[in-house]
């Protein structure tokens, strides 16, 4: 059935990891990127996926499904990445195929689609939410981080329906020097008090979609941990991402 769905989506893949370890903690899944995105983030490394994403070479939903159908037994599920997915009108059917599989699925969102999520929430189509907080629900702060007007009542709405939603889900924000502080992270954190999880991403110069931030430097380890030791007073599981891979790889 689903190579019978794959003839009739319009919708391309761009990207494909067959299976990763890290990406979705305690499961192994397949990643799959999404392109064309409705933010413009200055230190998005996406660039390709964002700004060109015709260049890029589509890769044939039936060659992925046929990869996930053949790992599926030991697959817990997959990840649909971007890009921004919920403005992708075949989104529904492309998650459909994995979920016929037995298989998990997880939705990486930036928020600004609340009525996509809602109903896929509310379909039970979906099993897990990551969404990108870029800054504080501030006016002009999330457009300087965001690089577009964002509408931040369509973020709070998102934000809501996720943390009521009944399903896994993390929140996580890229530190960025030039755009956040300390105060800042604790903020976010603020406005999503008694989330489940809250990830904190260092920001990397590398790739850039804006490439006047390739000169940044990006906060040290331990200002980014001291970062998460203080949004903890409002999400107590909140860590840095990668501090779990390091320490694996150390030993």
């Amino acid at each position: 059935i689903y190579y019978f769905l794959g003839d009739n989506m319009s919708l391309a893949i761009k990207g494909f990891v067959e299976s990763s370890l890290i990406e979705w903690e305690g499961n192994i899944v397949a990643i799959l990127f999404l392109p064309h995105c409705n933010m413009r983030c200055p230190y998005c490394h996406a660039t390709h996926l964002v700004k060109k994403p015709n260049e890029l070479e589509s890769i044939p939903l039936e060659a992925v499904a046929r990869s996930i159908e053949k790992k599926k037994d030991w697959l817990d599920g997959v990840v649909i990445s971007g890009g921004e997915p919920t403005f992708h009108d075949d989104l529904d059917e492309l998650i459909a195929i994995f979920k016929n599989m037995g298989l998990k699925v997880r939705l990486d969102t930036n928020g600004t689609n609340p009525d996509r999520i809602e109903d896929l929430i509310q379909r039970e189509l979906i099993d897990c939410i990551a969404m990108d907080i870029k800054a504080p629900l501030r006016d002009g702060k999330y457009n300087d981080v965001g690089g577009v007007l964002c509408s931040l009542p369509d973020l709070e709405r998102s934000i809501k329906l996720i943390m009521e939603s009944g399903l896994e889900y993390e929140f996580r924000t890229t530190v960025c020097p030039t755009f956040l502080t300390k105060a800042d992270v604790v903020e976010i954190a603020q406005s999503i008090a008694g989330a489940s999880r809250y990830i904190l991403q260092s920001f990397r110069p590398t790739n850039c979609l804006d490439k006047s931030m390739f000169d940044v430097v990006p906060y040290s380890e331990d200002e980014i941990r001291d970062f998460a030791e203080s949004a903890r007073k409002f999400v107590k599981n909140c860590h840095v991402r990668g501090e779990e891979v390091k320490a694996l790889s150390c030993n």
